[in-house]
C-alpha cells in the first residue's frame, strides 16, 4: 500500500480530483505531516470519515420540489427557479454531486486502507481491532451511500449505453491515471452491493450494549474481547453512526433506482431485488404493523423531538442528523409574511389536487364527493398537515393566513416580493411553536431524517407491486395493498368505508401503480423526492405549475411558472469542468 503519501499529498490529489485551483494551499505548506505521524493520533485519522459524514448530501434540506410540478419558489434567483425555467445546464447545476461525493469517497478509501495501522487506543491492540472494523465498515456503507448519489445525479445514456460514474475504489495519489472513462451504470451498482456487503460483514444492526458475552460475535470472542470492549467501539455511545441496518436501507434506495424505467435497460437489478431489500427491513421493523403510528407528524411531534436524547430516533426515523440547538431557520425561510417569514416555498395547485377526498377517492373520481366551490373541505388530513391553504392557521398563535387577492394582508396571492405566488404555503418540516416576532424570536429543536421508515415501506409497495402485482406477496409475508393500506390508515384515510378506492384498484396493477405514486407524492413532499422521481419514473417533467386565485370568494386556477425541460434531462449532466479537463469522460445523451 502506499501508505507512504503525506497530507499535502492527499490534498494536492484533491485539488487536481475536483477544483484545480493550487493557490488554494499554498497557506498550509506550513502543516505537511506524512500518513504515518497520524497512526497515534486517533482523532487526526478519524477526520477522514468525519469528512464522509460531513459531505453526506441528505445533511440539509435541498427543497428541489421548486423544479418540480409540486412547489414554486417565490424567489426569482433561487437556484430551482432557475432550474425549471430552463437554464439547467452542464456548467449550471445546483444538483451536482460529482464534486462532493468523489471528495468524499476519496477520504473513505485513505481511511479503509489506512485504519488497520491506527492506534484507536494506548492501552489494547484488541480494541484497536474493533474500531479498525467498525471504521471501515461505516466508511464501506459510505462509499456505497454516496455512489447511490452519485448515479441518481449523473448516471444516464451516453452513446446508446447506460453510464455510471468512474468507480474510485482506492486512493489517488500523484501518480494516478486521472484521465479514464466512466463505467458502465452496471458496475457502479455491483461496486455499490459489494461495498454494502462489506459494511454488513463489519458493522452491526445498531449500535447497542450488549448484556451479555454470549452475545457478542463470534470472531471477536475469539480473539479474547470481552463485553466491555465490544460495548465500548460497538455500543449505544456510537448511535447515528452508519449501521448495518442503515447499510441496508442505502441499497433498497439504490436498487429501486437501479429497477425504475429509466435505469433498468442499464442494469441487472429487478424489482423483486428492491422488494426484497427493502421488505428485509421492514420484517426487521415488525412488518406492515411496524409503521410508526405518529409518522406522519414525525416533524412537530414536540414532546417526542424535545424528549430525544442519547443518539435515540423516533420509530418513525431510521437515521438522523444530530439534533444541534433550538433554531428558526428554516421558519425564516418559509412562515407566511404575517408571521415573519419569507414564504419561500409554495406548493403548486397540482399538488393539492393530488390529495383525496377523506373518503380515499381521487378529487376527479365521482365517489368523492368533492366540491369545488369548497375545496379544502372532507380532505386528505395529510392536506392541512403539509400545506397552508386559505383559511389555514399557523406560527404560535395560530393566526388565521388570508392568501386571497382581497385578503388586506401580505399573505395574499402576489401582494408582495415575499408572498406566495400559488396562494399556498409550505407547513410540512415546520414548528409553529417558533416565533419570529422581532421583539420576542424564539427557536426549537428540529429532527432532521436521513431516512425515513415511511420511504422504505413506499419504496416495498412500489417494487412488490412490479414484481408481484398489488396482492402478491413474495418472500416477505405482505403486498404493496398492505403497505399502501396501513399507510392510508394511519393518515385517515377511507376509515368510513373500508378505503372502498383502494379496495376497487386491488386487482390492478396499473391502477395500483399510480396510487402507491400518488402516495408517495403526498408522503415524502418537500423532502428532494419528486424531482428525481419523475425522472426515475420517465414521467412528463413539463407540466406546468399552477396555482389558485381567490377573490370575492371565486377561485381561479392560474397557471404560475413553466417548465422547461428537455427530454434528455430525465438524466443529468456530467460536469462541464471535468468533461474539459478529461477527454475520456463521456457526456450524456442531449447535454
Amino acid at each position: 500500500m502506499k501508505i507512504q503519501k503525506n497530507i499535502y499529498g492527499l490534498l494536492l490529489v484533491l485539488s487536481v480530483l475536483f477544483s484545480g485551483c493550487d493557490d488554494l494551499f499554498d497557506p498550509a505548506i506550513q502543516n505537511v505531516r506524512d500518513l504515518e505521524s497520524s497512526y497515534n493520533e486517533p482523532r487526526f485519522a478519524q477526520g477522514l470519515i468525519i469528512n464522509g459524514y460531513a459531505r453526506i448530501p441528505r445533511n440539509g434540506w435541498s427543497f428541489n420540489d421548486m423544479a418540480t410540478d409540486d412547489a414554486v419558489s417565490n424567489n426569482e434567483n433561487n437556484a430551482y427557479f432557475n432550474v425549471a425555467s430552463g437554464q439547467w445546464a452542464a456548467d449550471n447545476d445546483p444538483l451536482n454531486q460529482w464534486t462532493n461525493s468523489k471528495a468524499a469517497i476519496q477520504y473513505l478509501n485513505i481511511m479503509i486502507q489506512t485504519a488497520d495501522s491506527v492506534s484507536f487506543t494506548v492501552e489494547n491492540p484488541l480494541v484497536d481491532r474493533l474500531f479498525a472494523d467498525r471504521i471501515k465498515g461505516e466508511a464501506y456503507g459510505l462509499r456505497a451511500l454516496f455512489m447511490f448519489h452519485l448515479l441518481q445525479a449523473h448516471g444516464g445514456m451516453s452513446e446508446g449505453q447506460l453510464l455510471g460514474v468512474q468507480i474510485l475504489d482506492e486512493p489517488k495519489d500523484l501518480q494516478s491515471e486521472f484521465n479514464v472513462p466512466r463505467n458502465t451504470f452496471e458496475e457502479c451498482m455491483q461496486q455499490l452491493y459489494t461495498d454494502v456487503e462489506m459494511a454488513l460483514e463489519l458493522l452491526p444492526l445498531d449500535y447497542e450494549n450488549i448484556p451479555t458475552e454470549d452475545m457478542m460475535p463470534d470472531r471477536y470472542k475469539a480473539l479474547g474481547a470481552s463485553r466491555n470492549d465490544y460495548n465500548r467501539v460497538f455500543g449505544e455511545d456510537a448511535r447515528q453512526l452508519l449501521s448495518g441496518r442503515i447499510a441496508m436501507a442505502i441499497r433498497a434506495q439504490a436498487a429501486l433506482l437501479a429497477a425504475s424505467p429509466a435505469f433498468s435497460q442499464g442494469s441487472t437489478t429487478t424489482y423483486q431485488d428492491a422488494a426484497d431489500f427493502a421488505g428485509e427491513l421492514i420484517s426487521l421493523n415488525g412488518g406492515v404493523s411496524g409503521l410508526a403510528p405518529n409518522g406522519l407528524t414525525w416533524y412537530t411531534n414536540v414532546n417526542e423531538i424535545n424528549n430525544l436524547g442519547g443518539g435515540v430516533n423516533p420509530p418513525e426515523i431510521l437515521w438522523r442528523n444530530s439534533l444541534g440547538g433550538p433554531s428558526s431557520g428554516l421558519e425564516e425561510s418559509h412562515f407566511p409574511p404575517t408571521q415573519f417569514g419569507n414564504g419561500l416555498l409554495n406548493p403548486t395547485q397540482n399538488l393539492v389536487d393530488a390529495f383525496p377526498t377523506i373518503n380515499g377517492y381521487p378529487i376527479n373520481h365521482p365517489q368523492s364527493e368533492y366540491d369545488p366551490s369548497n375545496p379544502y373541505s372532507n380532505r386528505d388530513p395529510r392536506l392541512q398537515h403539509f400545506i397552508i391553504y386559505n383559511g389555514s392557521t399557523a406560527g404560535p398563535n395560530n393566526a388565521v393566513i388570508n392568501t386571497s387577492v382581497d385578503g388586506g394582508t401580505n399573505d395574499g396571492f402576489n401582494r408582495v416580493e415575499v408572498s406566495t405566488r400559488t396562494g399556498y404555503y409550505m407547513r410540512k418540516l415546520l414548528r409553529q411553536d417558533v416565533n419570529l416576532n422581532p421583539v420576542s424570536v424564539n427557536g426549537q429543536l428540529h429532527v432532521h431524517p436521513r431516512i425515513r421508515y415511511t420511504e422504505i415501506y413506499l419504496i416495498y409497495a412500489e417494487a412488490a407491486n412490479e414484481a408481484y402485482g398489488p396482492m402478491g406477496t413474495g418472500t416477505h409475508g405482505f403486498s404493496a395493498y398492505d403497505i399502501i393500506r396501513a399507510i392510508r390508515q394511519r393518515a385517515g384515510i377511507g376509515l368510513d368505508n373500508g378505503d372502498a378506492y383502494l379496495e376497487s384498484v386491488k386487482g390492478d396493477q396499473d391502477a395500483m401503480r399510480e396510487l402507491i405514486r400518488n402516495e408517495r407524492r403526498l408522503e415524502l413532499c418537500f423532502e428532494g423526492f419528486r424531482f428525481w422521481d419523475l425522472r426515475r419514473w420517465e414521467k412528463n417533467l413539463t407540466e406546468p405549475a399552477r396555482g389558485i386565485r381567490i377573490e370575492a370568494n371565486a377561485f381561479e386556477v392560474v397557471n404560475v411558472q413553466n417548465r422547461v425541460f428537455g427530454e434528455h434531462m430525465k438524466y443529468g449532466p456530467v460536469p462541464l469542468g471535468e468533461l474539459l479537463k478529461y477527454n475520456a469522460l463521456r457526456q450524456n445523451t442531449g447535454w
